[in-house]
């Protein structure tokens, strides 16, 4: 599964700027479909925690099946590529930023149509409203660290995505992990922007005030999660050999330029040599 993590971040990684963030725009809005969807079962559910939470998958769930870009996803793949000295930390920055802002784009729109198109009713609008600001009076340190479980499950999802084959049980693995969210009392940076999103468009809440104390704690904490699973994958399983068919960068380009160092041809021969043992 690692050499399908690098084949597949040496893929994402060297995807033009402009494919990245329509990528991630589109994932973004599809976690509209989350927000809504969450919010209308937690209303017909009467607040019934795991009812709630039954569609609150199904925007992920386009989003990974879909092959679409979020944030959380794309901590792993990069990461183990800069981790091996494989890309350098200026093209993952570069392709984080770029993902991040389609994602925060998507969210935005969706936030406005869900704030003012006529697309919920009263009452569940009278939901959402209290969801988001269940985020928005959780303290800091509590949801950097509910964040840091999310980027967990987020990134282990990546990663035994890579081992899976048929789209049932992609679809399974999807729904499991991301359902485990809202019943863990837990945040995601994209569903998060997107709640805080919509309450600066009702006018409940001020931005600056919103990003701090609610979307930059989830996303830092959603940021490290995902690294940290990625550090104990990369220094735990993986192989000189790799570094054998691509070598590495120096210092200098690791740090300050753009440079990758992966021969994903050689890597994908090797990957397919042991398919065959």
């Amino acid at each position: 599964m690692y050499e399908r993590a690098l084949i597949e971040a040496d893929e994402e990684i060297g995807r033009g700027t402009r494919e990245l963030f329509f990528s991630g725009l589109a994932a973004g809005f599809a976690i509209t479909i989350t927000v809504l969807l969450y919010a209308s079962m937690t209303n017909a559910a009467d607040g019934v925690p795991i009812v709630g939470a039954l569609l609150y998958p199904i925007g992920f769930l386009y989003i990974v099946l879909g092959n679409y870009q979020l944030y959380t996803e794309n901590t792993l793949p990069p990461v183990a590529l800069v981790l091996d000295r494989l890309a350098s930390v200026p093209a993952m920055l570069g392709m984080w930023a770029t993902v991040l802002a389609g994602n925060l784009v998507g969210g935005s729109v969706g936030a406005l149509l869900l704030a003012h198109g006529g697309v919920v009713s009263s009452e569940v609008a009278t939901t959402l409203t209290g969801i988001a600001m269940t985020g928005i009076e959780t303290a800091w340190f509590d949801l950097f660290f509910k964040g840091v479980f999310a980027g967990l499950i987020v990134a282990g999802v990546v990663w035994v995505d890579f081992g899976v084959r048929d789209s049932t049980t992609r679809f399974l693995l999807v729904y499991i992990a991301f359902l485990a969210i809202p019943l863990g009392g837990l945040f995601h940076v994209v569903v998060a922007s997107t709640e805080l999103l919509y309450l600066v468009f009702l006018g409940e809440i001020g931005l600056l005030y919103g990003t701090t104390h609610f979307a930059l704690p989830v996303l830092l904490g959603n940021t490290l999660g995902g690294i940290v699973l990625v550090t104990t994958i990369n220094y735990y399983q993986t192989s000189d050999e790799v570094h054998e068919l691509s070598g590495t960068l120096s210092t200098s380009e690791w740090l300050f330029t753009n440079e990758t160092a992966l021969d994903p041809e050689k890597l994908k021969e090797k990957l397919e040599s042991k398919l065959s043992h």
